[in-house]
């Protein structure tokens, strides 16, 4: 049996990702290789984001959670404003996750 969190960020981390690399590049003007260096990945993996290899293609629902497009907002935001630590992503995914595991057990 997986953890729910290790199931959670299977399936929303790469969503969270794509939205976060296409708003860097659409609202902030941020080339690959910036993201890249700011998110601690290669600019091949954001080229994968830009262009729906990976994310949201495999999205369903969870692409159209309002939750997670204002979190990729504001991380975003904060990345481009130079205000984003990698516990901040970290923390945000947690609650991402805790937020996610309350809705299923409320069903």
């Amino acid at each position: 049996m997986r953890p729910p969190c290790e199931t959670m960020m299977k399936e929303s981390l790469p969503i969270l990702r794509s939205l976060i690399v296409k708003d860097l590049i659409e609202k902030y003007g941020f080339s690959q290789v910036e993201i890249a260096n700011k998110l601690g990945m290669t600019q091949a993996a954001i080229s994968q984001y830009v262009s729906s290899k990976r994310g949201i293609k495999k999205s369903t629902k969870l692409e159209k959670s309002s939750k997670l497009k204002i979190m990729a907002r504001q991380i975003a935001k904060d990345i481009a404003e130079n205000q984003q630590s990698d516990f901040d992503v970290t923390s945000r995914l947690c609650e991402l996750c805790l937020g996610h595991r309350e809705k299923k057990n409320a069903r």
